[in-house]
Parts: C-alpha cells; sequence; structure tokens
C-alpha cells in the first residue's frame, strides 16, 4: 500500500485530496493546524492518520513526518499544500507583520515539508518518491493586490525546478500543480469581493493531484494547470 502525507489537509483542496487519495486505498498523513478537522478525517477512513502541527514549526513537521514513515516504512509522495492568501492592497498598504507571516508559511513551511520529504526519499529503500507542489494561477499572473501571495507562488516555481533537478540522482521527482479557481475557502473569499467569478469543484484539482502521484517514477508531470474554464487567465485585456 502506498503512502502520502499532504500538508493543509484539514480543509479546500487538502482535504478534498486526501480523501481521493484515501478512497483509492493510500495510507495518508494529514498535515494541519486544526487538529479537529483532521480527526473527522480520521475517524472516517481507515488508512487516514492524523497529524495535527505547524507546517512553520520544523521541530513538530519532524517528529510528525518520521511518526509516519516509522509507522509505515517509506514515503511515496507528498503532497506540499499548505499556504495563506494574506492581506489584499497595494503594497504601501501591507504589513510588513502580514508579509512576514505568508512569507513563513507558503515559503519556510513548504521548504520545511519538501526538506524532510526529500530526506526520507533518498534515504529509503527503495530510494526515490515524488513531491508536488500546489502552486497556483498566481505563480503565473497576479490577481490585482495580492503582492504576498504572488509573490510566494512565485517562488514555489523555483522551489519545483531545483527540486526537480536535484531530486534526478535519487529518483526524486517533483512537479507542480498550479490551480486555478477551485472552490475552497480562500477562493470563497476572493468570490465574496467578486460574485461573478467563474470556480471549478475542488473535486477536480484533487484527481488531478491524484494522477500525477500515480505516475510511475520514470514519468513526471513537470507542471499541470488546472482551472475553471472561463476563468480570465488566457487572453488579452
Amino acid at each position: 500500500m502506498k503512502s502520502i502525507i499532504i500538508t493543509g489537509a484539514s480543509s479546500g483542496i487538502g482535504r478534498a485530496t486526501a480523501e481521493v487519495f484515501l478512497n483509492a486505498g493510500w495510507h495518508v498523513g494529514l498535515i494541519a493546524r486544526r487538529a479537529e478537522l483532521l480527526d473527522e478525517i480520521a475517524n472516517e477512513f481507515e488508512h487516514a492518520h492524523a497529524l495535527p502541527c505547524d507546517v512553520t514549526d520544523a521541530v513538530v513537521m519532524k517528529a510528525a513526518f518520521d511518526a509516519f514513515i516509522d509507522r509505515f516504512g517509506r514515503l511515496d509522495a507528498l503532497f506540499n499544500n499548505a499556504g495563506m492568501f494574506g492581506p489584499s492592497g497595494p503594497i504601501d498598504k501591507v504589513p510588513l507583520a502580514a508579509w512576514s507571516e505568508v512569507m513563513n508559511v507558503n515559503l519556510n513551511g513548504m521548504f520545511i515539508a519538501a526538506q524532510l520529504a526529500f530526506g526520507h526519499m533518498r534515504k529509503q529503500s527503495p530510494q526515490g518518491g515524488r513531491i508536488i507542489n500546489n502552486g497556483s494561477l498566481s505563480a503565473h499572473v497576479p490577481r490585482p493586490n495580492s503582492i504576498c501571495y504572488t509573490t510566494t507562488k512565485h517562488a514555489i516555481t523555483g522551489l519545483t525546478k531545483t527540486l526537480s533537478l536535484d531530486g534526478r540522482p535519487f529518483d526524486i521527482a517533483c512537479g507542480q500543480i498550479d490551480i486555478g479557481n477551485a472552490e475552497s475557502a480562500i477562493v470563497a473569499g476572493l468570490k465574496a469581493r467578486q460574485p461573478d467569478m467563474e470556480t471549478m469543484d475542488v473535486s477536480h484539482a484533487a484527481e488531478a493531484v491524484f494522477h500525477m502521484a500515480s505516475l510511475p517514477l520514470s514519468a513526471n508531470v513537470q507542471s499541470m494547470t488546472v482551472m475553471a474554464t472561463k476563468m480570465p487567465f488566457v487572453g488579452r485585456g
């Protein structure tokens, strides 16, 4: 039975993705801060394992990864998903503390998770595994007034490419999924300010992650964009 750790697993894209993997028979380690929501999933699915922790706490994250892998013997995949949007506004209205908070979750948190997964995948036998980073269409183009979120998502592309290159000698594949307007708490907040926003069911994003993770390590989806068909990503204004 294969195993995956999913960060930001308590709601939205993370929870939907966890349920897809669980229904497919994978062992799934669920990382998020809200333990009660993780317990809901773990109580419903036999192979769900709640690992409540803050992705920015490297010590607690290491303990969670170690406990999961000690129990199941190996880590086949990581869905590096946890993130936050942060304040909306022009750069001169964004408090430095808010900028630092988004950097800490969206960059430091994803670095910590990737570092832990890479280290285990490099040492386990048979060697290898797959890391899937959750980018965003904001890794390509910004929404208005999204300086914090957009900056971090551009950086995730660099993280993904570097992991892809550095992972080759160890059979560690890394890809990035850029999701546009999947129905989640973050998108619900944006839609409240833009009622005509085109969205798609979050299950489509979850199924795309499952496809990426299910490939043999001899194949990799380096980048994938899955989005609401009518959202204004492609075109000229």
